[in-house]
């Protein structure tokens, strides 16, 4: 348990894909000691990146699930949560920044800001964490640290404050000038182990002191103190830094820091960045909900003396069971202690309690304000509280995108069905994007994820963790419905059966709307009774699920009633909804219904000479090119392209560019479906029901 939070960091590595992150951890590791030996990130080398401990993460190279470790760093104590790079494990970034005070945006030197960029700052943004840029990459051809600071202002709109510049690019990039210290530091030894510090070269000079001077005016907008100094002509470092600090913690600016992990350059001053300017946990204001007064918003403090709560974000299934991840955010855990689960009210006994390095753990006795830690034996679920049952609090919990992408998953023998369901139980409670559900009408089992990568990579794990192999049929497209104009509607529901009978009229409009769905009440009167205007809401948010067209749900849809009748007797809850539904089916297919179908942003970035077939590869499958950009021998373009034309690009996209172009793509927005798309659809799904039908 660390006594001085002020001696504590709780970060994040976040990144795009092909920024250089799991090297840098690496690197991050192995100075600070954690690890003896730096491995190659592929698994190359039989052992591979520590952060990266899934055979698949090394087989693919890339990471695939959050890690957390912690380091030490001269005094100061690291907790780090190593994040994954591509958009399909987006979840595993969102929970991750839930809770950390700070983060390091790593960006590549040569690419820049890309859109996984922008998705990771939406991140930090919605949960108001600092970060530090770490332009990575400063040795390979192309590179342009200066590029990739002047896009984070103009792609993300930051503040970027460049606190380092780059001695040399490219293959001739020796270390780093820094702004603060106006010294120049390379980096030798057989792992960049040696600091040199000099005098910055002389044809250095005048832009160092140039840009030192921009950090300046740029800090003195956020410190009184700085100001006066600078007036005075009395600035010290450590008026810099501590300018730096308070700005970045304030969210104001973001320190700009660079280097090349890959060859072992500048990750010391990076740490120095992470000790210096990222908060502690006693510099962020962290909240709860008492449930036992409305929901009233109270504010937790960073003191191993108050009642405990803590906030489970992550889940394994480890070999020990479930091992739950936590952030103390007040108080104190120990092991053999009862804490208390506010949204089940059950009492748990925390029976081992442990520290994580990647995979492997670190038995502890007891952890306090501002930890990260893990459990086991405790059943909960991602996002819940735990207070020692003195308080009765609630930490609200991570954003969940909605999946876009469906897959049919059929086991091959009894073995198999038993072991996948297993797997997939298992799988959704780790992963709230991961989720699994059944098709009513042909009890296929369906899985719902954030892209193609995301379900490949569960069921190869369902394959080799579970020994259950599937059959999978190609992907569904989560298409949406809804209206184009507004149509009235008048319905009597009418039923007599003997007995009372079952009598409820509505009528109203409906029309489309922003929203997914909307119910205004415009009844005067009383014309419908008040008891049974919920009733009609219910019956037409009841026809939502699935559409009159091809039986998609539906969205954008407001709906108004301004008239009724009830009848004293015959009139019903049941009525009320069934009268719902009646109108909804009468006046539904006269709105003009349409297709809507998802869009995703894809930045596809390949080497100048192939933009043009990139460019007509993204057209051929429907793409709006939004805008292409060109420097120094690479090209990106950005495109809306619909989901349901993005299957198999990867390989066409490759196939074209000699390997050499990657892409990433996350979900914009839903948009109708061409006319002549949309009759093909209608087409399938009624051959698909006619199947079923026989």
């Amino acid at each position: 348990m660390i006594s001085d939070l002020s001696r504590l960091r709780n970060i994040g590595i976040s990144a795009h894909i092909d920024s250089g992150k799991t090297t840098l951890t690496e690197r991050i590791l192995f100075y600070t000691k954690r690890i003896h030996a730096i491995h190659d990130v592929k698994g190359k080398d039989g052992v591979g990146a520590k952060m990266d401990s899934m055979d698949l993460e090394r087989e693919r190279g890339i990471t695939i699930q959050s890690a957390a470790t912690h380091c030490t760093w001269g005094n100061t104590q690291i907790n780090i949560i190593d994040t994954p790079g591509h958009v399909d494990f987006t979840i595993e970034v969102e929970r991750s920044l839930r809770v950390l005070d700070g983060a390091i945006l790593v960006l590549c030197s040569v690419a820049g800001v890309q859109s996984q960029s922008l998705t990771v700052d939406r991140q930090m943004r919605r949960y108001g964490v600092p970060r530090i840029a770490f332009v990575n990459k400063c040795d390979r051809a192309g590179a342009n640290p200066l590029r990739a600071r002047d896009q984070l202002r103009e792609k993300l709109n930051l503040n970027p404050v460049l606190l380092q510049l780059p001695i040399g690019l490219e293959d001739k990039f020796e270390g780093v000038v820094d702004l603060i210290k106006m010294k120049a530091f390379r980096f030798e030894g057989a792992n960049g182990e040696k600091i040199l510090e000099s005098d910055i070269p002389a044809g250095m000079q005048a832009e160092a002191q140039k840009c030192r001077e921009e950090m300046l005016d740029s800090l003195s907008m956020f410190s009184d103190e700085l100001t006066e100094a600078m007036l005075e002509e009395k600035v010290t470092e450590d008026l810099i830094n501590k300018a730096v600090r308070s700005a970045t913690v304030n969210l104001k600016i973001v320190p700009v820091m660079m280097g090349s992990a890959y060859k072992n350059k500048a990750v010391q001053l990076l740490l120095d960045g992470v000790t210096k300017f990222l908060p502690c946990p006693t510099d962020i204001t962290n909240h709860a909900v008492d449930l036992e007064k409305d929901e009233a918003k109270i504010t937790l403090e960073s003191d191993a003396d108050k009642p405990l709560v803590m906030l489970a974000f992550k889940l394994e299934d480890g070999r020990f069971g479930q091992l739950s991840y936590l952030r103390v955010y007040q108080g104190t855990i120990s092991k053999g202690k009862e804490i208390t689960n506010t949204r089940t009210g059950k009492r748990h006994k925390v029976g081992r309690l442990v520290r994580m390095h990647a995979d492997e753990m670190e038995d502890i006795e007891n952890a306090g304000a501002g930890d990260i830690v893990a459990m086991f034996g405790v059943d909960c679920n991602s996002g819940d509280t735990f207070t020692d049952g003195t308080l009765s609090v609630a930490m609200t919990s991570m954003h969940v995108p909605d999946s876009v992408i469906s897959l049919t998953v059929t086991p091959k023998d009894n073995k198999a069905q038993v072991n996948m369901s297993k797997a997939l139980k298992r799988f959704t409670k780790e992963d709230p994007t991961f989720r699994v559900g059944s098709d009513p009408e042909t009890n296929e089992t369906v899985i719902h994820g954030m892209g193609e990568l995301h379900l490949d990579v569960y069921i190869e794990r369902m394959k080799r963790e579970y020994g259950a192999e599937v059959v999978t049929s190609p992907p569904r497209v989560a298409y949406r419905e809804t209206i184009t104009r507004r149509i009235d509607f008048n319905y009597t529901h009418k039923k007599q059966t003997g007995g009372s009978g079952q009598y409820g009229k509505v009528a109203g409009f409906m029309e489309p709307c922003d929203e997914a769905y909307e119910f205004v009440d415009d009844i005067t009167g009383g014309s419908i009774p008040k008891e049974f205007i919920p009733s009609c809401d219910k019956g037409f948010r009841s026809m939502l699920a699935k559409g009159l067209v091809m039986q998609a749900p539906v969205t954008g849809v407001r709906v108004t009633i301004n008239d009724g009748a009830a009848h004293a007797v015959d009139s019903s809850d049941i009525a009320f909804q069934e009268a719902a539904r009646g109108a909804w089916r009468e006046a539904y297919p006269k709105a003009g219904p349409q297709i809507l179908e998802p869009l995703m942003k894809v930045a596809a970035e390949s080497p100048s000479e192939f933009q043009g077939g990139v460019v007509g590869i993204l057209m051929q499958r429907r793409g709006i090119i939004i805008g292409t950009t060109e420097s120094d021998g690479f090209c990106r373009v950005e495109a809306e392209v619909p989901l349901a034309e993005m299957f198999g690009f990867s390989t066409i996209l490759r196939s074209a560019t000699q390997g050499k172009a990657e892409f990433t793509m996350e979900f914009s927005r839903y948009a109708p479906v061409p006319g002549a798309i949309a009759e093909e659809l209608i087409k399938k799904h009624k051959e698909e029901q006619a199947k079923k039908g026989k």
